[in-house]
């Protein structure tokens, strides 16, 4: 009986007590189409201060057969945070062309992934460089969040919400 009661505890345990993962990777890698790439990297690299850590180009005969493109070619640059392998590739890729809605003003505007948040370390430098690249910040930012962060707001290029929370210095 003492043998059955450990093989149901072990049971329940691994069952249970354990949460096993389908995943090869914790983090999630984020593909933005984009109007002008050029003018996103500016943006994201020397406007909030991401690293550009890599490429790669999607051919037209893999765009067609993954169902990607149907058949249109487009070269991707990765950005990071940090140049690690924890963290989130922020994938962007153009094909040249505007977007066929209207750019949000609001997030409530539009459906769909609307915004990201990005936590810093002091944020007076991206307020500088933002402010120094015209990137217009939205509502009264920065805002007080609490007595160690502040919250700001803005949008990339192609209308995308950015939240900008941390320290100011």
């Amino acid at each position: 009986m003492k043998t059955f009661s450990l093989f149901i505890l072990t049971l329940l345990l691994t069952h249970f007590g354990v949460a096993q993962s389908n995943f090869t990777s914790k983090v999630i890698g984020v593909g933005v189409v984009v109007a002008d790439v050029d003018k996103s990297v500016d943006f994201y690299v020397n406007g909030i201060g991401m690293v550009k850590t890599g490429n790669f180009t999607i051919t037209e005969d893999f765009g067609k057969r993954s169902g990607l493109s149907n058949g249109v070619a487009a070269a991707v640059t990765i950005l990071k945070l940090e140049n690690s392998p924890e963290a989130t590739d922020w994938k962007l890729m153009s094909f040249g062309k505007k977007a066929s809605h209207p750019k949000p003003k609001y997030i409530q505007d539009d459906t769909g992934m609307q915004y990201i948040t990005i936590q810093v370390k002091a944020l007076q430098p991206i307020i500088d460089r933002l402010t120094k690249m015209k990137v217009p910040f939205l509502g009264s930012t920065p805002t007080l969040l609490n007595d160690k962060a502040h919250f700001v707001f803005v949008q990339d290029p192609d209308g995308n919400f950015i939240e900008l929370i941390g320290p100011l210095n």
